[in-house]
Formats: C-alpha cells, structure tokens, sequence
C-alpha cells in the first residue's frame, strides 16, 4: 500500500494539461474486441484501470502494440475464448468494473461472455439490470455456471436480433455495452432513454468509423442497424472532464494562476458553470481554462434568495464523479450551499474526513450534505485520512494541499486507477507531494 504525504498551504501556478478521458477509454478499447483487424487509440491514459484492462485483453488474446507513451493498437484476430472460463478470468474481472463492457463486444462477435460481478470503487450499489436487460431484449441468455457464482450469456445460433427498447435509466456503461451488443444485430435496434454523454458520442462515432450505423448521437433516441462486420479504425480519446474540474478545483483553493491546456470545452457541458455558481472565475481563452488567484469566492443563491442546491443529473445535467472536488472547494467559499447526490447512496460519506480537517459540513442523510463555507477565515487543517474511491480521494488530496500543516492519505492506489501521475504534474505547479510505501 502506498500513500501520500502532503505539505499544505503551497500556491501553485502555470500550466496543467488533462489526460485522456478514463471512461471514455474503457468503452473503445472494448470496442477493439468487434473486429479481426487493427484499431489504433490515441491519447490513452496510463492510470491503474486503464492499464489493467490491457492487460485483460492481452491475457485473451489481443495483440497489444504500444506505439507510443499514450497510444497504443489492438488487434483481436485470434482470441482464446476458453480462458473466459477459467477462474483467473473471473477474478481479474472482478477486480475491474469497467471489464463489464466486454460483455457486449464478445455476444455481439462471438455469441458468448462469461458475466461475474464486478469491481470498482465502493460508492453504494450500482446495479447492472440495465445492461442485462438490453441483452435479453436482443435475445440473450443467462445461465449459472453450475458450482460457482457466475453466469454464461449466450446469443442465438441466428445472431441477436435487434429490436425496440426504452432504457430503466440512461446508464452510461449500460448504454455503451448495449450499443455494442447491437452493432452485429440483425434488423435495427432503437434504445430510448440512452445516455448521451460525449464519451458515450465518441464510442459512437468510433464505432460508425470501423463500419457501423448507428443515428441519434448527442441524442437520447439511438438507432442502430445491424451490420456483419467492422473494420480497422483510428481514434482519438476526448481530455477527461472529471481531471477539468478537479484542477479547476485546485486552482480554486490553492492556485495563484493556473491554466488548464486543451480542454475541449466544448465537451465539458456544464462543469464551468457549476464552480462559477460556487462564486469561482473561470475564464474560456481558446480552448483553454485560466483560473485567477482567487482571493475569495462567493456562492450564489437561486434568484428567489434561497440557498444554492448543486444535484447531480445524467448528462447534460452535472456530472456525479465532480460532487467531491466541489464539496471541498465549497469550504473555504463564501456562504452556504446543499449538495444533492442523487445517484450513490455512500459517496457524501467521505465529508467526515473533511469535517476531521475543521470543515463545517451537515451531513443530512447518504444522499445531501450542507456545507458552511468558511471564507477563508479558518484553514482546513492537515490530518490523516485514507481514499475510500477515486473522486473522494482526489478531493481530499486538494483538502491537504489546501490545509495548514502536512497530511496523509492512505490507499492511494484508488486515485492511481483515475489519475495519471498526479503527484508528478502538481509538484510541477508548486505542490509538494511524496509518494511513500
């Protein structure tokens, strides 16, 4: 186990650059398995997720070439689809949530995939109905492998067949892994309710690139007709929204100037304005992010004079994985704000560590917290803590970096699987963080 130390109270400044999206990235390299012939991604991060999924692919059978630091080729001409059903398999995708998307490419090409319960951050129950369901509506079906807790998925000897489908809720993943269960559908497939976020986009129109035919991207109504087969594709993977808007957090609390390089802001919906509401400038030049010194920052009320509710939503709503980078930026801003976490039942369980720092924050019930900010008049104090999941863990590393005194945070290896050396580009902003076992 590894862990950070901390010494708070260091401004930084200059500039920052995101790093490939990690969501994004688990959905396309999955989508790598549709097709025998090469697929060349670009701007893969290297962070502990990521790098395991490789791993996964390679231990079925990819062909993985690294072409450079963060891009990388595939090619799944010659899979051992018997190792699905050994019980290292099993366990490696139960150490990894995002190989749930694997599921949909390997029934889509090969008519079997091996379903397990999967890992990932401890954040309360989030469910997979939706992926299974929209399996089954094109034809699949599940089996419990007899002695052990796990079930094969299998499709028609005929192929699935596409059909209509109004989604139980716009899961991401669940949307993607559909989508690509239902590219080698025969007929058309229509998935109501699916998710639109820009990852989800860019699986899509990846996915037309190597042949598909897939309408309704951007949309909630996603229309797809069935093709025999895909081919070679190279695609380029979106910066990561999530790392956006926890530097422009950073920067918030402890930055004397910071810009954010090539954010693609077009793709960030609203997480600019979702800070700006806590009071913070956040300047667009170009494609770029510059945050100012901010010596104070208010948050705002509604325009009747009621406090200020952030809630998460579906996009375009604001995304979940921000709601801990802005709890934490809300303790030193001026006022009071309620934080809504509609979609989690245990990720608000994170502010008692904040609290321990001298936060005053109102944890009402697993799903609101009200936070009193504290105008900067009293600093968060260093203390030790530990990362329960990647999003608390980024927010409480910027907490100690705020903080007075010097902090540590255990089980660092959950901020390791979303971002990518983090310690090394803040330390070149300023910071000073050590990485130690």
């Amino acid at each position: 186990m590894s862990a950070f130390v901390i010494e708070g109270g260091r401004p930084l400044s200059g500039t920052i650059r995101p790093q490939g999206a990690k969501n994004e990235a688990l959905q396309v390299i999955c989508a790598t398995l549709l097709t025998s012939e090469p697929v060349t991604i670009h701007n893969i991060p290297c962070i502990r997720d990521v790098n395991n999924l490789i791993q996964l692919l390679r231990d079925i059978g990819v062909k993985v070439s690294k072409i450079d630091y963060n891009t990388y080729t595939f090619q799944a001409d010659n899979l051992n689809l018997d190792y699905l059903q050994s019980d290292e398999f099993v366990a490696k995708n139960a150490e990894l949530r995002g190989s749930v998307m694997m599921i949909g490419p390997l029934l889509a090409r090969f008519g079997k995939a091996v379903v397990t319960k999967p890992g990932g951050d401890q954040i309360g129950r989030r469910r997979l109905d939706t992926h299974f369901l929209g399996f089954q509506k094109l034809g699949a079906r599940f089996e419990q492998v007899e002695g052990r807790n796990v079930y094969q998925i299998t499709a028609p000897a005929s192929r699935l067949k596409g059909t209509y489908m109004l989604l139980d809720e716009a899961s991401v993943t669940g949307t993607a892994n559909i989508v690509m269960a239902a590219v080698f559908a025969k007929g058309t497939t229509t998935i109501y309710n699916a998710a639109c976020e820009p990852y989800l986009q860019q699986l899509c129109t990846m996915l037309n690139r190597m042949g598909a035919r897939i309408s309704g991207i951007a949309s909630n109504l996603l229309t797809i007709e069935g093709v025999k087969e895909l081919h070679a594709a190279s695609h380029t993977i979106l910066p990561d929204m999530i790392e956006v808007g926890s530097f422009i957090g950073m920067a918030a609390m402890c930055g004397d100037g910071v810009r954010i390089q090539d954010v693609s802001l077009k793709n960030l919906g609203i997480i600019p304005d979702a800070f700006r509401r806590m009071g913070i400038k956040v300047k667009e030049e170009g494609d770029d992010l510059f945050i100012p010194h901010q010596r104070h920052y208010e948050i705002q009320s509604f325009m009747d004079g009621t406090i200020m509710t952030l809630a998460d939503a579906p996009w375009p709503g604001l995304t979940p994985d921000l709601l801990s980078v802005l709890i934490t930026v809300a303790t030193q801003a001026r006022g009071s704000v309620l934080f809504h976490q509609k979609m989690f039942e245990s990720r608000l369980f994170f502010v008692d560590k904040l609290i321990d720092m001298g936060a005053q924050i109102i944890l009402c019930d697993p799903h609101r917290a009200v936070v009193v900010g504290h105008d900067r008049k009293i600093q968060l104090r260093g203390g030790r803590m530990s990362s329960p999941d990647i999003r608390a863990g980024i927010a409480l590393l910027i907490a100690a970096m705020s903080a007075k005194g010097t902090s540590r945070i255990d089980n660092i290896e959950q901020i390791d699987r979303g971002y990518e050396n983090i310690e090394g580009r803040l330390n070149a902003l300023g910071a000073k963080i050590e990485r130690i076992n």
